[in-house]
């Protein structure tokens, strides 16, 4: 009975999600509770969300203190000349903007941080993405799958959960995975292309002046609030978009805003990277870190305090957005993880494989993390139900390394799964629906996770 509410609380809470009937955050909360009377455990509902809570307490930290980190980097200009860089390059031609979306999030994504990773493509692209009126769900959805293959990286957490998980070393798992790794970044690289191959066809090719000219014509919103700019965009082509009063996101680019310190550049450069050095590193947790980096951003950017005031107001939004949604998300695993129903939807999935599949587990294990990572935490994947298919293959001459490597093959679906709270920042960010953003890339993150299976069978790997 468990196993069947389970499943079907997660396919009630998707289908209201992307049918729109009802928020991310409003979903999140109450179909878990309700599932939760209908358990019968509706008296430890509180105890259930307050394990929550706590368990994603240091995730929210870390995201409020990161948004406003990076909110006050991008404030500053620490970001433009790659904003300049990559328009440059794109030139306003949407198949490059596609395409130059896939290359920074997997460049980006080396820092092993999805939140990051997302924070800083959508803050370079979404002004492009904006000015040209392309698919702002192409961009969540090529980011989200870029920064998924690269999510295995051995800090980047799934790899150093299986690797405790199974008592094998993270290298060993990693490593002989590069290959299969790789054609799986191709194969966004490729899909990439289409998708840009599309857009192109869709809005044409601009030229660099034409898409620049109503940046230089229009007054846009500072970074702080202040008023609203009136475009004055003459018929430059067909597909310019003219400003509208939600296109916020451009305020990057403008140059002359008065929260820009290019004095500072090179002090907001050297802490940036310090951050991301002593997050890989692991020299403090890191809701510290951005918790401190946050504090030393504004001190030294903004000395008055007035001004401090200002850079968080302007960010509180995000910061509300993204916080909000991931203590809703926070009910849902306690419900899901504290009513047992996790637990007795791995056992039923794994009690299902067929008996003659044991020389296969290998095969198997990769097959299932697709759909299991996507439907439960790493934590709960790894933990609870990798060494269970572990044993499982061990019994018919499966290694553990083996088992481990076929389980990294779902991350790319499982970094746009509700239970990840780096997704809330991207589709927030972005300004995309969650249900538009779960519809567009569900079907090519999975198939992206089985061509990376694929290509470690074909290899030998797994």
């Amino acid at each position: 009975m468990l196993t069947i509410l389970g499943f079907a609380m997660i396919a009630t809470f998707l289908v209201l999600i992307m049918m729109k009937k009802m928020s991310p955050i409003a979903a999140l909360v109450l179909i878990p509770a309700l599932f939760c009377v209908f358990v019968g455990k509706g008296a430890h509902l509180g105890d259930y969300v307050i394990e929550g809570v706590g368990n994603l307490a240091p995730t929210a930290a870390m995201l409020m203190f990161a948004i406003v980190y990076f909110g006050v980097m991008i404030d500053v200009g620490l970001f433009d000349p790659i904003v300049r860089g990559i328009l440059r390059f794109c030139k306003a031609d949407p198949l490059r903007v596609v395409v130059g979306t896939a290359v920074l999030a997997a460049i980006v994504s080396l820092d092993g941080d999805g939140s990051t990773t997302f924070m800083i493509t959508v803050s370079a692209m979404y002004p492009l993405y904006k000015r040209l009126k392309m698919s702002l769900v192409v961009m969540t959805g090529v980011a989200a799958m870029a920064n998924g293959v690269m999510n295995t990286l051995p800090w980047g957490g799934p790899t150093a959960r299986a690797a405790t998980a199974l008592k094998v070393d993270a290298g060993d798992i990693f490593v002989p995975m590069i290959p299969a790794l790789g054609v799986g970044l191709l194969f966004v690289f490729v899909l990439s292309y289409v998708l840009g191959r599309r857009e192109r066809k869709r809005l044409g090719v601009l030229t660099l002046d034409e898409v620049l000219e109503p940046e230089t014509e229009t007054v846009l919103v500072k970074a702080g609030g202040g008023g609203q700019g009136a475009s004055t965009s003459a018929g430059t082509g067909a597909g310019v978009p003219q400003q509208d009063d939600g296109d916020e996101g451009f305020q990057g680019l403008d140059p002359n805003r008065a929260t820009l310190r290019p004095r500072l550049y090179w002090f907001n450069a050297a802490l940036t990277v310090g951050l991301l050095t002593a997050m890989i590193m692991e020299w403090l947790p890191i809701p510290v870190l951005f918790l401190l980096g946050a504090a030393l951003a504004l001190t030294v950017n903004y000395p008055k305090m007035t001004d401090q005031r200002a850079r968080i107001a302007a960010h509180a939004e995000n910061v509300l957005n993204v916080a909000g949604m991931v203590f809703a998300a926070a009910v849902f695993t306690g419900v899901l993880t504290g009513t047992g129903m996790v637990k007795h939807m791995a056992d039923w999935l794994v009690g299902a494989i067929p008996e003659g599949m044991g020389p296969h587990m290998a095969l198997v294990t990769g097959a299932l993390s697709i759909p299991l990572t996507y439907f439960m935490s790493n934590d709960g994947f790894y933990f609870g139900v990798l060494p269970v298919l572990a044993e499982a293959g061990s019994a018919h001459g499966v290694s553990s390394l083996e088992i481990a490597r076929a389980s990294l093959t779902g991350q790319v679906l499982h970094m746009s799964s509700p239970l990840v709270p780096a997704v809330y920042v991207l589709v927030g960010m972005a300004k995309v629906e969650f249900g538009d953003h779960t519809r567009f890339v569900v079907k090519w993150a999975a198939l992206t996770s089985l061509i990376v299976l694929g290509a470690g069978i074909l290899f030998g790997i797994i």
